[in-house]
Order: structure tokens, then sequence, then C-alpha cells
């Protein structure tokens, strides 16, 4: 099963906080954290993550926290759940870290790493600002090459 860490949808819920909260104050990793039910240690090493990546900025001092370091619209799904996890792979064959033992043998190598960038695509189309957007608004994602459109609610 294709599946995103914890910590990765923590990074997802952190960031799409942060953007819709921009306007008023920096966000604690507490305050995050209790918001979402989250412990705040884990928010906080997440958040981390994210600083180190440049998606996030902490301030310091008395009103202190976190904010987006870039526009929501310039933050993709992609890039939170990298910064987080590391690169997105549905299979170890679609890797630059050498060849399975079934290289020569296997059939769908080929078909998986399309698979595999299709999903890239998808998460680095989708950004900050269209998953902080209304969530009864269904928003259509096209993928190239598909026969139908791809309905996200999120």
């Amino acid at each position: 099963m294709f599946k995103l860490s914890k910590k990765a949808d923590y990074g997802l819920i952190a960031v799409k906080h942060l953007a819709m909260h921009s306007q008023q104050h920096a966000c604690s990793a507490n305050e995050i954290a209790e918001e979402y039910g989250i412990s705040a240690t884990l928010m906080a090493k997440v958040l981390q993550k994210l600083a180190h990546r440049f998606l996030v900025i902490a301030k310091h001092g008395s009103s202190g926290g976190y904010q987006l370091a870039k526009e929501p619209s310039q933050i993709s799904a992609l890039d939170v759940i990298s910064a987080i996890d590391g690169p997105v792979l549905i299979t170890s064959c679609v890797t630059s870290h050498g060849n399975c033992d079934a290289t020569e043998r296997c059939s769908v190598k080929e078909p998986l790493r399309r698979v595999n960038e299709s999903i890239l695509n998808v998460l680095s189309a989708v950004t900050i600002s269209q998953m902080s957007e209304d969530p009864h608004e269904p928003a259509l994602i096209a993928l190239s090459g598909a026969s139908r459109p791809l309905v996200s609610t999120t």
C-alpha cells in the first residue's frame, strides 16, 4: 500500500495551518500540535525538518514561532513530503541506487517508473494554497495521458 508517513501527514497539516494563519501571527509547535491533537515533540521535529529545507522559518522571541518561508502557492505537497520523508518512491527499482536482482527479467519496471512519475507530477502540482481552499469545492487534477481526471477533495 502506498501511504505517507505520519510525519509527512503532520508536515502537510503544519504547513497548511501556517498558510491559514499567516496574516495573524507566527505559530508555535505547541499551538499547532494542540490544535490537531498531535504530540508537541513530534510537531517540533517536523517543523525543524521543514525549516532545514527552507519551507518554514523560525521566529525567536516572545512573539516567536514558525511562519512560511514562501507564499503558499509556491510550496507543493511534494516539497513538504520530500522535506520530511525524502524522495517519494513506490518501489525500490525506480531509484538510481543500482539494480535489483530481477532487473533483467522484470516486466513492470518501466510501468512502475511511469506510475511513480505520475504520482510525483500530481504531488508537485498540488500547492499548499490549493490545500487551504474551501474543502467543499473539489479540485480537479488532470494527469497527462489519463483517461479521466482525478478528483481531489483536499
